[in-house]
């Protein structure tokens, strides 16, 4: 039977929060009129909203599938990539093909230099929900598309304490832990008695069973990371992430070789073609891809290429309303170095409503949405924070 795409759509969502990602506004930091600021901790741009990009792909018959790229800031961009160019080259296409198509339309700009940022996101979304059209036409749920699923569950770790002192940040870690997660990560970003004391703090608070890593935010030098870690090292981290600039591969490969505790990168890379070259030089052993950033075409080229270099996954997860967490999940369930997943609690929880399905986390783990695709879609209250983007 001959099944065509018909549709294209693309829609902003931007949901007011209280408080920032991360935690309370710092000193000197300030919400500008477009709702930005940058975290000073790490020169990084951060919206004051949750603020993503929905991608709704439409059958001839009337099946839908649901993506959602990576649009934190200038969410205008990425919907405009997917209703203007991406969204009609796929008229009249069948999703049953969703990695022929993926590798179509990357290809229709990467003469022109465009291998990576808001293009690439904006392919991301759509790949999302190409994928998720062609599993619910076969009524399987998306991990049983890419091979199987591999884990029966997946553990969480809680990442980030947005709280304004480190007394109220270890105090919200012995709440997490109490809940039975057996696994934090503190960001670097908002440590404002420095990263080795924060650490020092929470082994002292956490005990020695549980697992604590840091988010370094690229903000050190090679050396200056090295040496960091090692101070942390002693108090048993897990894992230093991002420790140096992401464009700086010979520092990632220096500190990878010198440090006694894992490192971990990858969230910001699209492609396989960028996570190659850190593979070859042994920059990680744990690699982050986001969905949000790759789809699931490139999450599952990298997770699977990562396997070859015998490096784990641990995936990112970013700001959204639920849908590319659920591909996330999926994906990593499917992945044989598949270690477990980011559980960005303070986006995840309050934004469940969003979404309709059984996806959850607790206890220290993540639970698979079931059904067909996805096994997700966006509920009637994401609407109210919901623009349909037309082309300029």
């Amino acid at each position: 039977m001959s099944e065509r795409i018909a549709a294209v759509e693309a829609f902003r969502i931007v949901i007011p929060r209280d408080v920032p990602y991360l935690g309370p506004l710092g000193a000197g930091e300030e919400i500008n009129a477009r709702g930005y600021f940058i975290r000073r901790g790490n020169r990084s741009v951060y919206p004051a909203t949750d603020t993503s990009v929905l991608v709704k792909v439409t059958t001839e018959s009337g099946c839908t599938g649901w993506g959602e790229s990576y649009a934190i800031v200038a969410p205008g961009a990425v919907a405009e990539i997917v209703t203007d160019l991406l969204g009609p080259l796929l008229i009249g296409r069948d999703p049953r093909d969703p990695v022929p198509l993926h590798e179509d339309l990357y290809d229709t700009m990467r003469v022109r230099g465009f291998t990576s940022g808001y293009f690439v996101d904006a392919l991301a979304g759509l790949d999302i929900a190409v994928w998720d059209v062609a599993a619910r036409l076969a009524g399987l749920p998306l991990c049983r598309m890419l091979g199987g699923q591999r884990h029966a569950r997946l553990a969480a770790y809680v990442s980030g304490l947005p709280k304004p002192s480190l007394p109220a940040r270890v105090d919200l870690a012995l709440e997490w832990q109490a809940k039975g997660f057996g696994a934090v990560k503190f960001a670097g970003a908002v440590a404002d008695e420095g990263e080795a004391a924060e650490m020092a703090a929470l082994r002292r608070a956490l005990g020695p069973d549980m697992r604590i890593a840091c988010d370094l935010h690229w903000k050190h030098t090679a050396l200056a990371a090295t040496r960091l870690i090692d101070r942390m090292h002693a108090h048993d981290l897990w894992f230093a992430e991002a420790p140096v600039a992401p464009e700086d591969i010979e520092g990632q490969k220096e500190v990878a070789a010198k440090a006694r505790t894992s490192v971990a990168l990858g969230e910001e890379w699209r492609t396989a073609f960028e996570n190659r070259p850190r593979l070859i030089g042994r920059c990680m052993d744990i690699i982050q891809p986001e969905m949000a950033h790759t789809g699931v075409t490139e999450f599952m080229k990298i997770g699977r290429m990562a396997e070859a270099f015998h490096c784990r996954a641990i995936p990112h997860a970013s700001i959204g309303i639920g849908i590319f967490q659920a591909a996330s999940l999926h994906c990593s369930v499917a992945l044989q170095n598949c270690d477990g997943h980011e559980y960005q609690h303070s986006i995840f929880d309050r934004n469940l409503r969003f979404v309709e399905g059984d996806m959850a986390c607790a206890e220290g783990f993540y639970s698979l949405p079931t059904g067909p695709g996805l096994g997700v879609s966006p509920s009637p209250d994401a609407w109210r924070y919901a623009t349909k983007h037309e082309p300029a």
